[in-house]
């Protein structure tokens, strides 16, 4: 009888994290599609990719803005309303845009679609470990931090080495921990969503969550099998 008692609540929990998960998976596309957009449009114009690399004070001034847009969220998740907290996520996605038009002067078109393709197809299976998966994930996290602080050391180093096995090596990593990280950061949001309590931007949040894990993943395969440009 108890089972028999736990077992509609268990049921309508898993429903509710379903549920949620798809309209993360939604913002989370939304703001694939406008990266890829912007990305495109900037890049499509030899005048503006032009003004971008010729003033790299703007250039770093976008990635700080990227930053700063990344914590004002953060801090605003809870607080805001959802108009307001979508709206920051896709001014966060449309900058990324503008700082990856750049890809398009290093990676053929074509290498960055298959790429892009093979992270989505990555991306998906992962994700669906993290959802399925009965094997507690928590210690992925626990490792994440110490191997992206790694990875942040091995980059900085390698601006003086100019090592290509550094680079390879790091970018070896880079997709382990962020395909890694998805599976994690998934069963996460399926544990948060189940439980109900949760406040209603918490979808846009999981969005950004899994865009980061989507678009680190792609540029470290990027780097690993992208074909540059004659």
């Amino acid at each position: 009888m108890y089972y028999a008692s736990q077992r509609p609540v268990a049921v309508r929990a898993s429903a509710l994290a379903s549920d949620a998960l798809w309209t993360t998976y939604r913002w989370m596309s939304l703001g694939l599609a406008v990266t890829g957009l912007v990305a495109l449009a900037v890049a499509s114009s030899a005048t503006a990719v032009g003004f971008l690399i010729g003033n790299p004070i703007l250039f770093f001034g976008l990635l700080i803005a990227q930053l700063g847009l990344v914590i004002g969220f953060s801090a605003a998740a809870t607080r805001a309303s959802t108009g307001a907290v979508a709206a920051m996520f896709l001014a966060y996605a449309a900058l990324t845009g503008v700082t990856f038009s750049t890809l398009f002067l290093v990676y053929a078109a074509s290498s960055i679609a298959g790429v892009f393709f093979i992270t989505a197809g990555a991306f998906a299976g992962l994700s669906a470990v993290g959802f399925f998966t009965k094997a507690d994930l928590s210690a992925v996290g626990r490792f994440a931090i110490f191997a992206l602080i790694g990875i942040i050391i091995a980059s900085v180093v390698n601006l003086f080495l100019q090592s290509s096995g550094l680079q390879w090596l790091v970018s070896v990593i880079g997709v382990l921990l962020f395909g890694a990280l998805t599976a994690y950061d998934t069963q996460k949001l399926k544990t948060i969503f189940a439980s109900g309590e949760v406040h209603a931007n918490m979808p846009l949040v999981g969005a950004l969550t899994l865009y980061l894990d989507f678009v680190n993943m792609f540029l470290f395969l990027l780097r690993l099998f992208g074909r540059r440009r004659d």
